[in-house]
């Protein structure tokens, strides 16, 4: 299993979560704090995690409760080098 986010850009970037050249996360980090900014993380995941059954796709909310995980521990998905092609997923659903 990999451990890498499937490259889903609904996942990985979003484009509405930029704002000129600065990434809506970047800027929650440098306003929160690197501890504010792992809670925020955590917290996130939970909420997609917390919702993922509801909202009709289960795999895009669970990638990204990953990637907020990873965000929390300064594994930053957006700096890896392999790009995972789309249909790859990080989680085994058989």
């Amino acid at each position: 299993m990999s451990s890498k986010v499937t490259r889903d850009p609904m996942v990985h970037s979003p484009k509405h979560y930029n704002q000129g050249s600065v990434e809506a996360i970047d800027a929650i980090r440098s306003a929160l704090g690197e501890e504010g900014f792992r809670a925020y993380c955590r917290g996130n995941a939970l909420k997609y995690i917390h919702r993922a059954e509801d909202k009709g796709n289960l795999k895009q909310d669970i990638n990204k409760a990953i990637w907020y995980l990873r965000m929390a521990i300064n594994d930053d998905p957006r700096l890896d080098d392999l790009v995972a092609p789309q249909d790859a997923d990080p989680v085994d659903w058989s």
